[in-house]
């Protein structure tokens, strides 16, 4: 899925599909799942994922998603969710043992710091908040990076109680993709502010998802035609592994965070989704070619294996290795 520019976007079946193009999303995604593998290729393509974030993010501060062969860059999918992922990927890439990465992720920073700050989607604040958390660690970054923090964990968790019923403890009126990065950030904002508040919205939010999508005994996902409005019915399909992955990363940082041991159990389960453990019974890892399918359809797997969904399962096996 790689070549010398970056991660292709989609396959057909197995086959990478050049005309795709590369993403903002998923080479952020490739970089963090770099800068925590133990490859010796490790390096290469650390720097080959930052090289394209970096050829993608505009004076302005902001990036451009989407870069097509004979076109080059264009605006079609740029979102404030992209934003969020590069400059979450660009906070770790700060922290690298990597010095060219590590420097060129700096320097993107500092650009988008001034924009960032702006962002007010969800998932944008809940990436930027994670960002942060990492980021915090850098003594000349504190500062400005702590009043971020501060300002993001205080948006997302008003958020969350503003919109919260006795019946619906959530962020919003509707439930859709990456939803627990939301929690999520709410425990990495904890870890270090410690904010009471905020803990007990991430993890209200947060057993409020288990007792939905694990009522079956197995992770359930909302799926994507239709998802899950509050008072309406929840959408089965399809499932996609970039949610699996995402609920996996929330309960095991929520078990970081808390240490509790209901946490590591859930995140187990997550996990297991991509094993088999889910409404169709069948594995979404091929075995054969080392990727992942797209997804769960009514009629069974999705056949083709993007970015998206191996680096879901990517990031989803080093964070469960890492916390054995």
């Amino acid at each position: 899925m790689t070549d010398e520019r970056g991660m292709l976007q989609f396959c057909h079946h197995a086959d990478p599909d050049p005309d795709s193009g590369y993403t903002v999303d998923d080479n952020a995604r490739a970089l963090i799942v770099a800068l925590n593998s133990r490859e010796d290729d490790r390096i290469e393509y650390a720097l080959r994922y930052t090289k394209f974030l970096v050829a993608s993010q505009r004076e302005s501060g902001d990036w451009c998603n989407w870069w097509l062969p004979k076109r080059g860059f264009v605006t079609d999918i740029d979102s404030n969710d992209s934003l969020g992922r590069a400059f979450l990927a660009s906070s770790l890439g700060v922290l690298a043992d990597v010095d060219e990465v590590s420097a060129m992720c700096r320097s993107m920073v500092i650009k988008a710091l001034p924009i960032i700050k702006h962002l007010r989607s969800p998932r944008s604040v809940a990436y930027t908040l994670m960002g942060c958390s990492k980021l915090i660690e850098v003594t000349d970054f504190e500062r400005d990076v702590y009043n971020l923090a501060q300002q993001e964990g205080t948006l997302l968790t008003n958020l969350y109680f503003q919109n919260r019923s006795t019946r619906w403890r959530w962020f919003e009126d509707r439930f859709t993709y990456c939803n627990a990065a939301l929690p999520h950030a709410l425990f990495a904002y904890y870890s270090i502010k410690a904010d009471k508040r905020a803990l007990s919205a991430a993890e209200e939010s947060l057993r409020f998802i288990a007792d939905k999508l694990f009522a079956r005994g197995f992770l359930n996902i909302v799926g994507n035609k239709g998802w899950w409005v509050r008072d309406g019915e929840m959408a089965l399909f399809d499932q996609q592994p970039v949610d699996a992955c995402s609920l996996t990363l929330a309960c095991l940082k929520a078990y970081e965070v808390t240490g509790h041991a209901e946490y590591r159990e859930m995140s187990d389960l997550a996990y297991s989704w991509y094993t088999g453990k889910n409404i169709v019974n069948l594995s979404l890892y091929n075995q054969e070619t080392g990727g992942c399918h797209d997804g769960l359809t009514p009629d069974g797997l999705n056949l083709n294996q993007g970015a998206e969904a191996i680096l879901s399962l990517l990031l989803s096996n080093q964070a469960m290795e890492g916390n054995k």
